[in-house]
């Protein structure tokens, strides 16, 4: 049952890998989601550039990357980062000699962008001179330069021109652009090529690019609000653009708080666990830090999902309650250590899954809450007539028959029921509890009980009227009538008239199954005689029909009563 329920979901969105995920993701109480490619569309725009030459500066920072450019019948053919192949777009539409991008022989090293160092170089060989260039993050690369490009001169870069491109990077940021700082260094010899090469440079503008979000998302984090769900947005990017895009998006409110991995440096584990409730932007970050963050979520009794890509990220994946690696951009180390691929690298679906996921914690409550309350019945009904002096009102065949068939088919059909409409308006799942907790229990013991009595009284009211063969007849059809019934009251707290009854046609085709099996061994005489019972009248069957569908009306009231004295339980974020 639970692997049927599985494979249709696994099948519906192509993201669960291991089944575990699926029941943890539904007590998921805090998604920590990267920035680019999750929350946004990963399609970079440059759409700004701040320099003492706007053709230089594109020149150079598109001269740094590592795209692969093709030509087919004159057209230029990119392939590479989404941030490099907007740089080397917008180079083209400057005017930039596709050649001099084209040819990598005038390449010879560089030294690759690292999530700590914050900065990629290139260095080119240019008639004879050595040219190094570097991009990165705008206020990592300033701390680099020593002169600056201005119109055509290079004059020193005084701590006033500093403050000047920090303060064009933080407007920039603010507008939530993601801004790229580029220089460069020209020597007259063959450099040793290593970091040392990325100091007293030539700082030559900042280039900024527009990252939309993905469709859907700002609904998305919405829908994880509602249902009790924090979104965590950590980004290497700069705070400013962090807190511009997690503002729009509904991320960052008025009372979260946003910090850089400099500052997370600066504070203690337990100084981080004890705050990071009030954290809902981490910018700036690397690998090691998401291993923190988690880790404080953690500590204070949250179930984390966390997102990444790269080989560094494999141990952030690993101590997640739920590591989320990307499909299409992540690496095989990211995917080996994740409980989970998002086939499309989108936060949308991340939300879809926790649905999913709580949908089939919540159907499998709902099997073991349907098995365990019918069987509960067939032992208060014997019990009980054994206890009261009664014949026996039911035989071991006609006990492993219910068992088979009346048991079975529903339970199957309950582990197949399609998510209630509010299932994203309530808390996650409690980890801590057991799946009887919040008075299951009491549920299973009260209404097994009442298919028990109602099973007893039919063996009473059969007997009284008809004899000992038809009481049995009775017992045996009305249980199973009883607990095919029953089944609808299982799919939902509320009335099944609002849910609706068939809304699960895997449930309406099993309840249909079983009265027809239970009624063929009834009626046809060959099988009567094999399970002991006696073909009914039309008076008899309207008796068990009666019976059968009381508990319908008793839950009902029930369901009724507690609307009343609790109120509605859909729970909801206030905004």
């Amino acid at each position: 049952m639970l692997s049927i329920a599985v494979t249709k979901m696994a099948k519906k969105n192509s993201i669960i890998r291991k089944l575990p995920a699926v029941e943890t993701l539904g007590s998921a109480s805090v998604i920590c989601s990267d920035k680019t490619g999750t929350l946004t569309q990963n399609k970079m725009k440059v759409v700004s550039v701040k320099s003492g030459n706007d053709k230089l500066a594109l020149k150079f920072a598109s001269m740094c990357t590592d795209c692969n450019l093709s030509f087919d019948n004159g057209n230029v053919l990119l392939n590479g980062d989404p941030t490099e192949t907007a740089i080397v777009n917008k180079a083209l539409e400057y005017g930039q000699n596709k050649n001099e991008i084209y040819r990598l022989e005038k390449r010879i090293g560089d030294i690759p962008f690292d999530s700590k160092r914050k900065l990629m170089s290139t260095v080119h060989n240019v008639n004879g001179l050595y040219r190094v260039i570097t991009k990165g993050a705008p206020d990592v690369l300033i701390n680099r330069c020593s002169k600056i490009y201005i119109d055509g001169k290079i004059e020193d870069l005084t701590e006033d021109k500093k403050q000047i491109i920090l303060k064009d990077n933080e407007d920039m940021a603010k507008r939530a652009l993601r801004v790229i700082g580029v220089s460069y260094l020209d020597l007259n010899y063959v450099p040793n090529i290593d970091e040392k090469l990325e100091n007293n440079l030539v700082f030559v503008g900042l280039i900024g690019m527009i990252d939309p979000p993905r469709e859907g998302v700002k609904e998305a984090v919405l829908r994880c609000k509602n249902a009790g769900i924090k979104t965590v947005m950590i980004t290497g990017d700069h705070i400013d653009t962090a807190k511009a895009i997690a503002k729009d998006l509904g991320i960052l409110k008025l009372k979260d708080l946003a910090i850089t991995g400099e500052e997370l440096d600066r504070i203690s584990q337990e100084e981080l666990e004890k705050n990071i409730e009030s954290y809902s932007v981490f910018a700036r970050v690397s690998p090691e830090h998401k291993v923190r963050i988690v880790k404080a979520f953690q500590k204070r009794g949250n179930v984390v999902a966390m997102t990444g890509d790269g080989v560094n990220d494999a141990p952030a994946l690993k101590n997640a309650d739920i590591g989320v690696a990307m499909g299409k951009g992540g690496t095989d180390v990211a995917k080996n250590a994740a409980d989970m691929i998002l086939a499309d690298d989108n936060f949308v679906t991340i939300v879809e899954a926790v649905k999913n996921g709580r949908s089939i914690y919540e159907n499998i409550k709902k099997a073991i809450h349907f098995l365990i309350s019918t069987n509960v019945g067939e032992i208060v009904c014997m019990l009980l007539g054994i206890i009261l002096g009664l014949d026996t009102p039911l035989l071991a065949i006609q006990l492993l028959w219910i068992n088979l068939v009346t048991d079975s088919f529903p339970g199957i059909a309950l582990g197949l029921e399609p998510e209630e409409k509010d299932i994203m308006n309530k808390k996650p799942n409690d980890p801590k509890k057991g799946i009887f907790a919040d008075g299951l229990w009491n549920k299973i013991f009260v209404e097994g009980t009442m298919i028990g009595v109602l099973t007893l009284f039919a063996f009473s009211l059969g007997t009284k009227l008809y004899g000992i063969e038809i009481g049995r007849t009775f017992a045996f059809v009305s249980l199973s009538f009883l607990e095919l019934v029953h089944s609808f009251n299982i799919k939902s707290e509320k009335s099944i008239f609002k849910v609706g009854l068939f809304n699960n046609m895997y449930l309406v085709g099993a309840v249909l199954l079983g009265i027809l099996l239970q009624t063929i061994v009834v009626v046809v005489p060959s099988l009567a005689k094999i399970f002991d019972v006696i073909p009914l009248n039309s008076t008899q069957w309207l008796y068990v029909i009666l019976i059968s569908v009381s508990p319908i009306f008793i839950m009902e009231g029930q369901k009724k009563i507690n609307e009343i004295k609790n109120g509605k339980v859909v729970y909801r974020v206030i905004n």
